[in-house]
């Protein structure tokens, strides 16, 4: 059985697809962000990234994350940003929060020289997403992979209308 995840009021939903979700959020647009969106908005705000992260906040769409996406937004940080650990777990427990979690439950072999992408990936298959948000060229080539659009942050905050 795939694990549960408690939203506020205790309740637990789950997807078709094993991915959790909070009660009346079935209508959102379901967006999963590359791991490149996470560390540019945390680093630099006020930027594109950092305005798609906000528009998570303001729930204006339903953010969709695995633990491997997780995983590599606390590596780059660490390793590349040098963030302190008890920053990083600061923004990594709201990421969590602000997030669906989803577990995905097939590898795919899309893209060969950069695994990582892959990832991102599976997280929306999985998490039926409605699109990918992405600044990375090789992910973007795709243009769409099963039906799910990947787009710019420019693109989606035009999408979210500003």
């Amino acid at each position: 059985m795939a694990p549960t995840r408690r939203d506020t009021s205790g309740s637990r939903h789950r997807t078709s697809r094993g991915s959790l979700r909070p009660p009346g959020s079935a209508t959102a647009l379901r967006v999963v962000l590359d791991a490149n969106v996470y560390v540019s908005a945390f680093t630099f705000p006020r930027g594109v990234p950092w305005r798609v992260w906000r528009h998570a906040l303001h729930q204006r769409y339903r953010l969709l994350v695995s633990p491997t996406i997780v995983r590599e937004v606390a590596r780059v940080l660490r390793e590349d940003f040098h963030w302190e650990e008890m920053r990083l777990r600061r923004r990594l427990k709201l990421l969590v929060r602000m997030g669906e979690i989803v577990m995905p439950q097939n590898t795919l072999y899309v893209i060969l020289h950069d695994p990582d992408d892959n990832r991102i990936l599976e997280c929306a298959v999985e998490g039926q997403a409605h699109l990918i948000v992405s600044g990375d060229r090789d992910l973007r080539r795709l243009k769409v992979y099963q039906g799910i659009p990947l787009v710019t942050p420019t693109d989606f905050l035009r999408t979210l209308g500003g």
